[in-house]
């Protein structure tokens, strides 16, 4: 979880940045609400909470323990446009951890959300053992990352090339390595997570300007539509699977009524007699 995310934050305010984080506050929201337990929390990139709309009562943002981030105030390119209580944030608990050693007991959480984190962690794998570690049976994780089978991910190739030769011309922040959304399915298979939903978003080219942006609106509807895995972020709920592993019913459902034994009868008559008629 390396918020070593060189020109994140003002990337955010930026066109794209905005696009994309409106993208993802719906996503999650609409993911994370429906999610019930006790606790839950969320691992890096605190400019977005993505842990707004969830009702659990105790929720936590880990930040990085060697950074030592604060959490963001609204940007005014960044506003936030809810209205009444949801307009409110909800309280979250700031606590500095390393990702890949969380100061959670086993089977302790019952939701973690990783916004960005994978691919901007220096770490990735223990990232995700580490949640698999926490998280109790059935609990859920929830990720969104950049998609580099995508055309903002083409274009940050392509900077990336530009910059051997002096040129700057990346257009996502440059941290990490972005992880693709089947490679990220494999590491969560290996971990005994199974994918419950997922879906691409932000299908619009990789442009700065927000006239231009508005104008490649109708490729949001197209995209979803004809390309969808080619959209430039994705978004993915998991679950965590314990092998062997099955629900306990209460011991009234399961208890057998006891089948009444034959009764044995004893007789005057010895054994093997028979009445003979006249």
């Amino acid at each position: 979880m390396n918020s070593e995310i060189t020109g994140l934050t003002e990337w955010l305010d930026t066109p794209p940045g905005a696009y994309l984080l409106a993208w993802e506050r719906s996503l999650f929201d609409l993911a994370v609400s429906d999610i019930f337990g006790y606790h839950a929390l969320q691992l890096g990139f605190p400019e977005l909470d993505a842990l707004q709309a969830n009702r659990m009562p105790h929720k936590w943002v880990a930040l990085d323990a060697f950074e030592k981030q604060t959490l963001p105030l609204p940007s005014k390119s960044r506003p936030n446009n809810r209205t009444g209580p949801e307009s409110i944030s909800s309280p979250r608990a700031a606590l500095y951890a390393d990702s890949a050693a969380l100061p959670f007991p086993e089977s302790s959480l019952d939701l973690v959300v990783l916004p960005h984190t994978l691919e901007l962690g220096i770490d990735p794998h223990s990232t995700l053992r580490e949640v698999a570690r926490v998280l109790v049976p059935d609990g859920r994780v929830v990720i969104s990352g950049f998609n580099p089978a995508s055309l903002w991910g083409l274009r940050q190739q392509r900077g990336h090339f530009y910059q051997r030769f002096g040129y700057e011309g990346l257009f996502l922040p440059d941290a990490g390595e972005y992880i693709g959304y089947w490679r990220l399915r494999d590491w969560l298979r290996l971990l005994d997570f199974e994918v419950e939903s997922a879906q691409f978003g932000c299908y619009r080219p990789a442009l700065k300007s927000q006239h231009w942006l508005d104008r490649f609106n109708w490729m949001d509807r197209a995209g979803k539509r004809w390309w969808p895995i080619f959209g430039a972020v994705y978004f993915l709920v998991a679950v965590k699977r314990v092998r062997g592993m099955r629900l306990l019913e209460p011991d009234w459902k399961t208890r057998k009524s006891p089948v009444s034994a034959p009764a044995i009868v004893a007789s005057r008559k010895p054994a093997g007699w028979v009445k003979i008629s006249d």
